[in-house]
């Protein structure tokens, strides 16, 4: 378990008058929970394992519960949670987890006032503009003020969102984009494709750009060029990479990243995100130089005709340790002065 606390900075802001906010970023593997105390002021984060409770509420609890967490806030009335799930109503079901919920139900038993609960990737679109330095840029290009933004981001699953920028402020797509069907580029990619149907009707993007996909990957190209695939994680097909003791490893980790690549330039053209491509989830800040140094740029901007166009649109890495507190803490505080 995480912690992370900043009593101090507390006193810089004046703080919330309805007291202390939740915020929660929750994945198919870890729920992250933080307060925050008033506006920028977030503290006490916290990461659960979801597998150690039997539903979001008891991790929710559990949060509360901790020494440091009921000492700051001993009676939390406004809570907002970003979730790896469509929301498209009071009835959550979890795509990557087995938890599932009801929105109002969640909300009587925690006993909040207002407990709001967003998909994960729209909240961390929110948070694209409150980045500031936390991102790099990976490759040419340069952002148009006021353009629609994208965001793609692989982890457990793959989240797909884009802000819209209107009079009002930005709008966060509710997208499932990382379902859309893949799109083979290549003989290889065409191979893995084929490997992946053997076990799934319908090849996703996310089936590949996950870190189960990664392992896909993998085995697809070990049955690809006819060698034996150990059993290995995504985590130690990426470590083998990184550190050169597997060239198969690091096909596989190519061929991910260029085929992020080629998702990312889709969502490029779809949403004409001359703002720029913003690249979060587990995987990619993780690959570091290996990310950059990869085909993912020449393949995003691989797009016949539209290469000029693709050309110009900037590709960034979060770097933010929790961007999602960002967003889901400007989702609460727009629900609260509704």
């Amino acid at each position: 378990m995480n912690a992370m606390s900043t009593p101090a900075a507390i006193s810089t802001a004046a703080a919330f008058a309805g007291g202390p906010r939740l915020l929660a970023d929750v994945g198919g593997t870890n729920a992250r929970f933080a307060l925050e105390t008033a506006p920028t002021q977030v503290g006490h984060i916290h990461v659960l394992p979801c597998a150690d409770y039997p539903t979001l509420a008891a991790a929710l609890r559990a949060y509360l519960a901790l020494p440091d967490v009921s000492a700051a806030a001993p009676d939390v009335k406004h809570g907002a949670i970003a979730i790896a799930n469509p929301i498209t109503g009071d009835l959550v079901r979890m795509t990557n987890h087995h938890w599932e919920f009801s929105i109002e139900a969640l909300r009587v038993e925690t006993g909040f006032d207002v407990l709001a609960v967003v998909n994960d990737f729209t909240a961390l679109a929110r948070s694209l503009p409150l980045l500031g330095e936390q991102k790099y840029q990976v490759g040419g290009g340069t952002a148009v003020p006021g353009a629609p933004l994208g965001l793609i981001g692989a982890g457990t699953g793959l989240g797909v969102s884009g802000l819209i920028p209107s009079p009002s402020g930005w709008t966060a797509l509710l997208s499932e984009g990382g379902h859309v069907s893949f799109p083979p580029m290549n003989d290889t990619e065409v191979a893995i494709l084929q490997f992946a149907w053997r076990e799934f009707d319908h090849v996703s993007a996310e089936r590949l750009l996950s870190g189960a996909g990664i392992e896909l990957i993998y085995r697809a190209l070990a049955g690809h060029r006819q060698v034996a695939a150990e059993t290995l994680g995504a985590a130690d097909i990426a470590r083998r990479a990184l550190d050169g003791t597997c060239p198969l490893c690091d096909e596989a980790i190519e061929a991910f990243c260029t085929m992020l690549g080629t998702i990312a330039g889709n969502l490029g053209v779809t949403l004409g995100a001359q703002g720029g491509i913003y690249i979060g989830g587990g995987i990619v800040p993780r690959l570091g130089e290996r990310f950059v140094n990869s085909g993912f740029r020449a393949r995003f901007e691989q797009k016949g005709r539209f290469r000029a166009y693709l050309a110009a649109i900037p590709t960034y890495v979060i770097t933010a340790e929790y961007p999602a507190f960002l967003g889901v803490s400007a989702v609460l505080a727009e629900r609260l002065a509704a």
